[in-house]
This record gives structure tokens, sequence and C-alpha cells, in this order.
């Protein structure tokens, strides 16, 4: 974009042919991004996740419901994103309230895990303390056991979110760090977006 020119009025389908960009432009899994969230006090914590929905709703990733990052979502309801993709140059910084997806999307996207991550959804127990290696592929194989060769039902403890963005930044690089962000901010009427400084 010139300097001249107005900046596209719709971050959603920006951040679209960002993504597209970074599939067609050499990284690695561009779904891939940075999910900052905080507990009731506000001490932050901050994983990589996968991106495994986009659409005007807001942007989606699924884990385990008794995972910090879970009760960290129930005590303080707002999550932020960051993907940086250096092979292009660029970076996308979302933020917003998150909201749980609904069960018949969680059971839909689970629907079409491969077999052995939908097992590994019932063995694993996220972030708690693991005697060893053994427990968790005893856990695995009690999973397989318990389905047989049918179909692998959603655990309950495993869903999903959805961050609504009040906020969504874009920022590409440029000669002698004279980058241009641009910064989306949702209002009543639409989003505004405002150019600012590096």
């Amino acid at each position: 974009m010139s300097a001249s020119a107005s900046p596209p009025t719709d971050p959603i389908a920006r951040f679209s042919e960002w993504f597209a960009a970074a599939e067609q432009g050499g990284v690695p899994d561009p779904t891939a991004m940075a999910v900052a969230t905080a507990d009731a006090s506000g001490l932050p914590n901050v994983r990589v996740l996968l991106l495994k929905g986009v659409d005007a709703r807001g942007f989606v990733f699924y884990t385990n419901l008794d995972s910090p990052k879970a009760a960290e979502l129930a005590a303080n309801p707002h999550a932020a994103l960051c993907f940086y993709w250096p092979q292009i140059q660029r970076q996308v910084r979302v933020a917003g309230p998150a909201e749980p997806v609904t069960a018949a999307e969680a059971d839909a996207y689970f629907a079409t895990r491969p077999r052995l991550s939908q097992l590994g959804a019932w063995a694993s127990h996220q972030s708690r303390p693991l005697a060893g290696r053994f427990e968790l592929e005893r856990n695995c194989a009690a999973a397989a056991l318990r389905f047989g060769v049918g179909p692998v039902s959603r655990p309950p403890h495993w869903s999903g979110f959805r961050v609504v963005p009040a906020t969504i930044e874009f920022w590409q690089e440029q000669p002698f760090r004279l980058h241009e962000r641009i910064r989306y901010t949702r209002t009543p009427g639409g989003w505004v977006a405002q150019p600012i400084f590096p």
C-alpha cells in the first residue's frame, strides 16, 4: 500500500490475503500463532497454538478445557494473538474477547482430526505432571481399546474458543525500520483503520 492510498476497509479479508501469501511464500506453518491470556490477577501467559478457522466472527483455536489457558479464559475471557511470518516479512496482531465455540462446531472440527490426534485428546491430561512417557502411551492404548475400530467421539473436556477481534494490526517490514503499521479498531459503525508509527 502506498503512503497516499487508503487502507482496505475489511481487516478479515486483508488477513485472508496475507494468510494466502504466507502459504505461498514458504512459511512452514502459517497457522502457528502465539496466544496470550491472563489469569484473574492479570498475570500473563503465552504459548503457540494453531489457527483452525477464521471468518467475520473471529479466530478459532481448540484446546483441552482442563488446561491452564482454558482456566485463564474462564477467569478473564480476553486473548491476544500474534502471527509472525518472517519469510514474507509480515506480522498480524489480534486482540479481543474470547468466547467458547458451540458444541456443534467443536464436534464438526473434531471429526476432521486424524484418528491418532482424536485418541490423543482422550489420552492427555494437558499440562498436568507426567510420571513418564509410558503413562501417556498407556493412556493412548486405553483410548484405542475403548473405541476399537469405531468412530472416536469428542471428549467432554475438549473444545474451542473464538477470539472476537476488537483490534487487528497489520505490520509490513520496510527498509530502514520505517515499517508500515495499520491498526483496525471495531466500532459500532464498523471497522476504522488508522496507520500508526512503526
